[in-house]
């Protein structure tokens, strides 16, 4: 059975809620550690999923089971910014098959998640260092904010949940236990693939692809040959087929900045780059048996085939093991192959891109592609760019996808819309990206603006047409380094907000204070006149003091950083 749980810890006090979705049972336990524990011998081979649990919620459950003081352990992790595990030893008695449905740095916090779905976001007003016991009052309304957040959990796991069963499928084809649903995917890649810690010394050991064919571009190589440049802060930043190139120790990046353009385009990704590159070139981390790799990418690409569903468990150990293999904490460590790959990618991608520039213009490039435009739309100059591509395939070892577009706006290598010939696109960027439930602000200028761009719709006709309040949310947390926000004078007690432009001279800005060098900063991309609501808006329409001027002027503002 699934069940999803959340801590809150005070002083003096301590509760949790739990909620069972399949039998429909929520248990509030509050300063009981004989009854936590007695649920815990109930539950203890089901899977008690939390989000940020990885981090916090599950070393506060396992310190009252062992009888320590769960304020410390607190402390020890939000305080004083400590790792949950380091509080002691003894952790590693307690098994509890922990599901984390935070995704990773990636999120910005439950509260931000809660935001984008349109929901009540609003914090209890019962403060977490209040010295001394909590009222009953306190209680009920701490056991009230602590269900919403759990209730709220279970709303983004279901979102995730895609997540979850990849994760639960590879325990099941690699019967693996089921504590091990705790891990991370990147630890998880390590335990699949049998790696051993293993201490290398030679980092920036860095050699070169044998089947790289480079002539007018060879001093890029060179750069990775000079000493001075072993440098993870460094860059070679130079023009590549006229178009301004970044290269480094992350990923190749290039792209006609502010470009507008309709004709004839192809888009060529290496498909599955970084596996291909550690199979082809044995670029495996040393720390395992790069055979067992090898049977895992060629079985998922077996079940893929097929339309197999078990496919998306292996992605995540293929996917995995390259991250893992730069991450020090991992069995994986092996910064030398990490380094390696990530330069053969980026010199064999500039091989292609030197033998395609005689025969076609590069609009962009990133760590695994290069979009192009063909010189008109005949055979002839198709196979131009298709004979290039085939022989590096041959020479490289490595796939090209082809994907046909018809028109691309490039604000840069990061922000892009490209649309394919049936009229569908794909955009990335903050400012044009595909929006979910769990990351949907500023919905209505992402549409006026991608309408206007690709259609030449009227960025006032779509905001003003629009009548969901959510389309206009602009959800806003703040960081650790910050003490608190401000709506014009007022002190909030919130970190995250929604916050609205208003028509209405009252309504202040939003700021922050920093929390050492006490000064004020306005909080970045809001108006100068916001509306706060933290209620539920899902099913709210657009009032009456809803400034539209000032989404119709962001949406402008965009549009004319895209096109320059």
């Amino acid at each position: 059975m699934i069940l999803f749980y959340d801590f809150e810890v005070f002083k003096f006090d301590w509760l949790v809620v739990l909620i069972e979705p399949e039998t429909k049972k929520k248990t509030v336990i509050v300063n009981d550690p004989d009854r936590l524990k007695a649920y815990y011998d109930e539950h203890v081979s089901d899977i008690w999923v939390g989000f940020n649990s990885r981090r916090y919620d599950i070393y506060i459950l396992k310190a009252i089971l062992l009888g320590f003081d769960p304020k410390e352990v607190n402390d020890f992790i939000i305080a004083e910014g400590n790792d949950g595990w380091r509080f002691s030893n003894a952790f590693n008695r307690i098994r509890v098959n922990n599901y984390d449905a935070m995704a990773g740095v990636i999120d910005r916090g439950l509260k931000y998640l809660e935001g984008s779905m349109g929901n009540d976001i609003r914090e209890s007003s019962v403060p977490f260092d209040i010295n001394r016991k909590l009222t009953e009052k306190e209680l009920d309304e701490t056991i009230r904010y602590c269900t919403h957040d759990v209730e709220q959990t279970i709303k983004v796991f279901l979102q995730r949940k895609s997540d979850f069963y990849a994760q639960l499928g590879l325990l099941k084809m690699f019967n693996l236990p089921m504590s091990y649903i705790s891990k991370t995917k990147v630890q998880l890649s390590a335990s699949i693939l049998d790696a051993q810690k293993t201490k290398f010394d030679d980092e920036f050991d860095i050699s070169f692809p044998d089947t790289l064919r480079l002539n007018k571009y060879l001093y890029v190589k060179q750069w990775y040959e000079n000493p001075d440049n072993l440098n993870y802060e460094k860059s070679l930043e130079t023009t590549v087929a006229g178009v301004p190139h970044s290269f480094g120790w992350g990923g190749v990046h290039g792209a006609i900045e502010n470009y507008y353009g309709e004709g004839y385009f192809i888009n060529m990704d290496v498909a599955s780059l970084y596996p291909s590159l550690m199979i082809r070139y044995d670029l495996i981390s040393r720390a395992c048996d790069g055979s067992k790799f090898k049977e895992i990418v060629d079985l998922r690409l077996k079940y893929k085939a097929e339309k197999n569903p078990l496919q998306a468990p292996l992605k995540i150990v293929i996917n995995g093991t390259y991250g893992a293999s730069k991450d020090k904490y991992n069995p994986l460590f092996d910064p030398r192959q990490a380094n390696n790959v990530c330069i053969y990618g980026q010199l064999l991608l500039l091989d292609l891109i030197e033998h395609l520039e005689p025969v076609c213009q590069i609009i962009q490039s990133n760590t695994d592609g290069v979009l192009v435009k063909l010189r008109d739309n005949s055979q002839q100059a198709f196979d131009e760019v298709d004979d290039i591509a085939y022989e590096w395939e041959q020479r490289t070892g490595l796939v090209l996808e082809f994907d046909e577009h018809r028109k691309v706006i490039q604000k840069d290598v990061n922000n892009y819309i490209i649309v394919s010939p049936d009229g569908k696109y794909k955009s990335k960027g903050a400012y044009v990206k595909e929006l979910s439930d769990l990351d949907y602000d500023l919905a209505v200028v992402n549409k006026a603006v991608i309408e206007n761009l690709i259609h030449k719709s009227s960025v006032e006709s779509i905001i003003y047409g629009c009548n969901s309040l959510k389309d206009f949310q602009l959800t806003k947390k703040i960081s650790g380094k910050y003490e608190s926000m401000f709506h014009g004078d007022k002190k909030l007690s919130e970190r995250c907000v929604r916050a609205f432009a208003s028509k209405h001279p009252d309504d202040g800005g939003l700021f922050k204070l920093h929390a050492k060098r006490e000064s004020i900063a306005k909080v970045e991309g809001t108006p100068d006149h916001c509306r706060l609501v933290n209620t539920d808006i899902n099913d709210m329409g657009c009032p009456s003091w809803l400034d539209r001027d000032w989404y119709v002027m962001l949406a402008n503002k965009r549009i004319s950083d895209f096109l320059g």
